[in-house]
């Protein structure tokens, strides 16, 4: 009888190893003859199922939430994704987003750049909102669903809440100055500004918000509560000297490339109890990097807010409890935009720290924090990654996942499995349906576990609802489409 692995010698030689039998899953109605099961698979089950294990075979489920709430594998509800473009890292997002919608979890999409999940949100129900010039804008000083909860709460809670609004306009209005003068504002600054923000709130009608324009006139007027702030001890000429730089950028932002956007009235509120949101500025030109920071960060800043005021408004028992997930795609180009736009994200992200949020960040490389101006940016951008509960890498080169395994912990074998998923098709490939080798294959990354491959193939319909190529399908001329 032949070795299970075949014979040694000439002419032999053992196979690196043995073929896994077929696997079936099934219930225990289905297959009660079989109950109780003899082995188990030991891939992880709870959450959005996401594809098969590239050895076993097996299912593996899994989600933020899922593994926060339910499995209790990770001790923080969010996700870091790296891998190099064209591998699927917005198709597994997608699938994740419509499994969490199915369970009741609301997806926030703050700023879809191509747009990667317009439609899916679309397929589900949701609310997509267009950014852009002549499109649509944001107006950075209304609090947004943050202040009408406030008012509605009323007392001390609704006190602490439009205060929380406030530090966010202030954050935001910071980080539109900080993208025009490519520098983070002066902390005096940020105190003038806030002063001329809390001018405004009082003086404000009931049910409508200030726009920026007005924050110019306040700067203009320099009532008393300004002028304390300034020091100008009732000279006038100090108190210009104070505040001309920050009326110089303000002036810089209405007549510069983010005036349009900015500086009227919201087109669209995010609805929180729509099945989905997607903030789509795919409009936005890829040269336009100031406005794309920007409408970015505005994006951002607007659905976080809107979840904030969604468990207060839960926790005064004036709306039922949801639970969010927000994605933040392409986060190298705002990072990039202006120096100290890593801190605002931060602060932007860190604002909210009740429960029932979820993140995904997605980027290409850890190479996407070192491109960033000062040590404390590219220390706060790599701190993105260590306090992930999930990191899933999709194809990347070797030196990436040397420089990765540093912060997450991987081994040699996983090290030359990612990395070789980022090689291309080969010359003989007849380019008819050739897809890059790691093209849908991921590792899941989760504390000092071993990491967990997976193979996602997506069904017919995530494929028409997800196709990041569009521009490059064949479509037929106009010629051949009027003779048939």
């Amino acid at each position: 009888m032949a070795p299970p692995r075949g014979w040694l010698g000439p002419g032999g030689g053992q196979v690196g190893h043995v073929d896994p039998p077929a696997l079936w899953r099934a219930t225990t109605v289905q297959a009660c003859g079989l109950w109780p099961f003899a082995a188990g698979s030991g891939a992880p089950m709870t959450g959005v199922p996401l594809g098969q294990h590239l050895q076993t075979g097996a299912t593996v489920c899994g989600d933020p939430i899922s593994w926060f709430t339910r499995a209790r594998y990770i001790s923080n509800p969010s996700l870091f994704m790296l891998g190099m473009p064209g591998l699927g890292k917005s198709t597994l997002v997608n699938r994740m987003l419509i499994g969490m919608s199915a369970t009741g979890i609301t997806p926030l999409v703050l700023g879809d750049l191509k747009p990667d999940y317009a439609d899916t949100v679309r397929a589900l129900g949701g609310q997509v909102i267009s950014i852009g010039r002549g499109v649509g804008g944001i107006n950075v000083l209304d609090p947004g669903a943050m202040g009408e909860a406030a008012a509605r709460i009323g007392g001390e809670r609704g006190r602490v809440l439009a205060a929380e609004a406030h530090g966010r306009v202030l954050n935001m209005v910071a980080a539109l100055i900080t993208i025009v003068r490519g520098r983070p504002m002066d902390d005096h600054e940020q105190s003038v500004l806030s002063a001329c923000l809390h001018h405004l709130a009082e003086r404000t009608k009931p049910g409508r918000a200030p726009l920026l324009p007005d924050l110019l006139k306040v700067l203009d007027e320099g009532p008393d509560r300004v002028r304390a702030v300034t020091l100008d001890r009732g000279d006038v000429a100090r108190y210009q000297e104070a505040v001309d730089p920050l009326h110089r950028s303000l002036l810089g932002v209405l007549d510069g490339p983010l005036g349009d956007t900015f500086a009227s009235e919201t087109s669209t509120r995010i609805d929180p109890a729509s099945p989905a949101v997607c903030v789509d500025i795919s409009r936005i030109g890829e040269a336009d990097t100031q406005l794309t920071a920007a409408a970015m960060l505005a994006a951002w800043s607007d659905g976080l807010g809107t979840v904030a005021a969604a468990h207060a408004l839960a926790d005064a028992g004036l709306a039922p409890q949801r639970w969010f997930f927000t994605v933040l795609d392409e986060l190298w180009r705002p990072l990039r935009a202006a120096s100290g736009i890593v801190e605002r994200i931060d602060a932007l992200t860190r604002l909210n720290r009740s429960l029932g949020l979820g993140d995904a960040k997605i980027t290409h490389t850890l190479k996407d924090a070192e491109a960033l101006g000062s040590e404390a940016d590219r220390a706060k951008a790599r701190g993105f990654v260590e306090r992930a509960g999930m990191v899933v890498c999709a194809g990347l080169p070797r030196t990436e996942m040397r420089e990765l395994g540093e912060i997450v912990g991987l081994s040699e074998r996983e090290i030359d499995l990612v990395s070789s998923w980022s090689s291309p098709p080969g010359w003989a490939s007849t380019g008819g349906n050739e897809e890059p080798p790691g093209r849908g294959r991921f590792l899941i990354k989760v504390g000092g576990r071993p990491g967990i491959p997976i193979k996602v193939s997506i069904t017919d319909t995530e494929r028409e609802l997800h196709n990041t190529n569009t521009r490059w399908t064949a479509k037929p001329s106009l010629s051949k489409a009027g003779r048939l």
